[in-house]
């Protein structure tokens, strides 16, 4: 019996500027991450791979939604920060409506992803909700356990 062997690889897209970038605060995340929002017709979120430095990895696109939502499971958020050995995470969406204001639904996902978070090992250090020129948290701090 052969069973099927695979090779599980992180791939980079792109190349960008050759410099570490380091997040510091949620305005350099900010900064950092716009660019993947600008001109959005429907939800996109994506994940920010940051090592023990808080230094970029990779930023991976999870999903892109529809107007009003994206379909978000941890599996899909936590796969390419795995790969990308990946300390820490940021995650970031946008709401094509320009309102930067958190949902209910953003504030459940959010607390699910750091449980998931917790269980890998991964720390969820913010989550941000970007509108037309600006960004809300998520992520609020967590009692320590």
């Amino acid at each position: 019996m052969n069973l099927p062997l695979y090779r599980v690889m992180l791939v980079k897209e792109s190349v960008g500027r050759r410099y570490r970038y380091r997040i510091t605060s949620d305005e350099a995340a900010y900064r950092a991450l716009r660019p993947f929002f600008r001109n959005l017709d429907r939800e996109q979120f994506i994940v920010c791979c940051l090592d023990a430095k808080h230094e970029v990895r990779a930023v991976n696109i999870v999903s892109v939604g529809s107007l009003t939502q994206a379909v978000i499971h941890p599996r899909e958020v936590f796969k390419p920060a795995i790969l990308a050995n990946a300390h820490a995470v940021i995650l970031a969406h946008n709401h094509p409506s320009g309102d930067p204001t958190p949902s209910d639904e953003d504030r459940a996902i959010t607390e699910r992803l750091q449980l998931a978070g917790d269980l890998l090992g991964i720390k969820v250090l913010d989550s941000l909700v970007f509108g037309d020129s600006s960004y809300r948290r998520v992520v609020k701090k967590r009692r320590s356990k």
